[in-house]
Order: C-alpha cells, then sequence, then structure tokens
C-alpha cells in the first residue's frame, strides 16, 4: 500500500509502499482509510519531540470502513464506518482503562499510538485498536470524522472539563485554529457564551465565522485584551474558564489573566515549558488544569452530539496522498484556515452521498 513515512527527523514525508498491516492482535481493526488530517502533533512527531522510531507513517486523525476485525472484537464488523482510535493496546487494568466514564486522562500504559510512535492514517490501510475506536453515524461524513479523532476528542473533553452552565462565558486562546473553531461550535451549541482570541488574521476571521460571541486580537497586547474581557463580561471581570489551544510563550499567561478570579483555566497546548506568572495561582487563585482525548464513552457522546446538533469542520482537502508535501507547505506557511485533510479513498467519500451524511 501507499503510505507517507516519518524517516528521518526535521526532513518531508517519504511516499512509499509498504507492505498492509497483516498480525491482527485480538482487540485490533484494520481500517481502509478514507481521509485523513494533519495535526500540530504530526509536526511535533517529524521533529522528534515522543522519539519515534523511525520509519513510522504520519497522521493520527483518520477515518474510513473496516475491513477486518480481531478475533476479540464485538462492536465493530467489516463494512462499519469509523473514526479511527489513538491508543493502541491499553493495559485494561489501570484507574484510567477501568473508568468511570469520566475518566481522569487516558491510559498511560499503552503499548502503541496511532501515528505518533505507531503507523498512523497518512496511508491506505491502518491498524487501529477498536476499543478506542468510535461508530461514525449516517449523519456525519468521513472527511469530518478524520480532524475530529483528534482535534475533536481533545477539544470535546476541554469544554466538558471545565465545567460551565449554559450562559456563562467561556474564553478560547487560539480559537481560530484547527482546534479551537471547533471547540467554539461546541461551546455554543451547549448554550455557552464564547470569547475568541486569536492572534493572526485568518484566526480571527475562523472565529467570527465558527459563532464566537466576542472576537479579540492577542496582538494588541495582555493588557488590553484583559481590558477587552472585562468590558464584556461586566462585574465578574473575566471569563468564568478559559481553554489555552495556542503554545505561544504568552498564551498561558494571558489566558489566566482574561479568567475570573477563582476560575479555570484548561491547558491544552504542549510548549516545552508552560509559562504562568505567580500571582495569578497566589493572588488570584485561578486553578490550573490539563487534559488530552477523550474516554471511548465520551467519544461515542460527542459523536452523537456531532450528528444531532452538527458541525462545520473547516477543512482544505488535498486529494490523494500524493499532494502529501503540498498540504505540509501550506500548513508551515501559516495561511491555512481550520484542517487540512487528504483524501485517501476517493470511492469512500462518494458513497456517503448516499447515506445522507450531511455534517
Amino acid at each position: 500500500m501507499l503510505a507517507a513515512q516519518v524517516r528521518a527527523y526535521d526532513t518531508p514525508y517519504v511516499l512509499t509502499t509498504v507492505p498492509v498491516p497483516s498480525n491482527l492482535g485480538p482487540h485490533d481493526l484494520l481500517i481502509k482509510v478514507a481521509a485523513a488530517s494533519h495535526c500540530h502533533t504530526d509536526a511535533m512527531v517529524r521533529a522528534g519531540i515522543f522519539g519515534t522510531h523511525l520509519p513510522c507513517t504520519g497522521s493520527h486523525e483518520g477515518a474510513g470502513t473496516v475491513v477486518k476485525t480481531g478475533s476479540a472484537v464485538t462492536s465493530f464488523q467489516a463494512g462499519d464506518r469509523v473514526m479511527c482510535g489513538l491508543p493502541l493496546e491499553p493495559c485494561g487494568t489501570c484507574a484510567d482503562c477501568t473508568g468511570p466514564e469520566n475518566q481522569t486522562h487516558y491510559c498511560t500504559n499503552t503499548k502503541g499510538a496511532v501515528g505518533v510512535v505507531s503507523n498512523g492514517c497518512f496511508a491506505e490501510y491502518v491498524r487501529v485498536d477498536a476499543r478506542s475506536t468510535t461508530a461514525v453515524p449516517d449523519a456525519v461524513s468521513l472527511v469530518s470524522a478524520a480532524p475530529l479523532a483528534c482535534a475533536g476528542r481533545t477539544v470535546w473533553r476541554a469544554v466538558e472539563q471545565v465545567g460551565l452552565g449554559e450562559g456563562q462565558w467561556l474564553a478560547i486562546v487560539g480559537s481560530g485554529g484547527g482546534l479551537g473553531h471547533i471547540g467554539i461550535q461546541f461551546a455554543k451549541k451547549r448554550g455557552l457564551r464564547v470569547i475568541g482570541i486569536d492572534a493572526r488574521d485568518e484566526g480571527l476571521a475562523l472565529s467570527r465565522e465558527a459563532g464566537a460571541d466576542v472576537v479579540i486580537d492577542a496582538r494588541k497586547g495582555k493588557e488590553q485584551v484583559v481590558k477587552e474581557v472585562h468590558e464584556v463580561t461586566g462585574e465578574q471581570a473575566g471569563a468564568d474558564a478559559t481553554i489555552t489551544l495556542a503554545d505561544a510563550d504568552s498564551a498561558a499567561a494571558l489566558a489566566c489573566a482574561a479568567t475570573r478570579m477563582h476560575g479555570t483555566m484548561l491547558q491544552i497546548a504542549q510548549p516545552i515549558e508552560v509559562q504562568i506568572p505567580f500571582h495569578e495561582f497566589i493572588f488570584r487563585d485561578i486553578r490550573v488544569r490539563g487534559s488530552v482525548l477523550c474516554s471511548p464513552g465520551e467519544s461515542k457522546e460527542m459523536m452523537e452530539f456531532v450528528a444531532l446538533n452538527g458541525i462545520d469542520v473547516k477543512a482544505n482537502l488535498f486529494h490523494g496522498l500524493e499532494k502529501i508535501h503540498d498540504l505540509v507547505e501550506k500548513v508551515e506557511q501559516g495561511k491555512i484556515q481550520g484542517k487540512a485533510i487528504i483524501i485517501v479513498d476517493e470511492e469512500q467519500i462518494w458513497r456517503e452521498e448516499e447515506l445522507g451524511a450531511e455534517f
């Protein structure tokens, strides 16, 4: 099969031919990939941040159709449309594996992660774990499902974790990126009021398009951003909670400053160091948390929510794995809006019209 692989750190993907995965474990699925998208983590893999053993096929955001199932799989069968799971072979015994479904994090004892330390979705076929894979309802397209596999799962859980109720204010720093524009929609469809904060013209435009109630340009500086947040939130002087998706050195400090006293800042971005002035902790009692990925149950709830309420994933489509270098070039230019997605199998996408996929 054709695959786009990382063969050496800090070098372009290599488009090559590799064997189709054949040795499925009892909980594995073999997926014929329909669409795969690029995530910031893919750049981190290519930079060697995770120490990935090379060669490794890129992309941990994929969706497609089940071709074959492992001996212990009962939840899926050949022909099912799915959003690929990321973790491979969780231990099954730690607290995060055994639940409850609002688990504190993900299993740290997994034996792999698709597209990060194991071969990923920039290929015609991919091996994934059925236990972390999610069925795709007929109403949801595989093009939308692919970026939801990481970006969607991550920001869905972030909106869940801040624990806000209808009418409360959520600020998102980095609101106009791949995760941010999805997060805005999740929050708005759950009745929250959203302040989008971004530092790019394209990001500000996408924040408005996604439905943010207020959009603020971070390039104005922290003092002005906080002033504008206070103007819209009134006496409570800040957002009830803030999600940080931008990895700029100043992003976490800005997020805390934009949050009301005793509020929560949820850190999703992964800079080498998260820099926050001490007075945000000590004098303003800002509670800082981190989060990543959904549990299987949370992922299922997200997909059901999307099928019922709709979501508009801003997709920049590239047709064929041969376009991998064009995709990376556009992403690295920093001018792209939303998610960069490769259509790997056009036939699966054409068939979706018969299913009535709306979103």
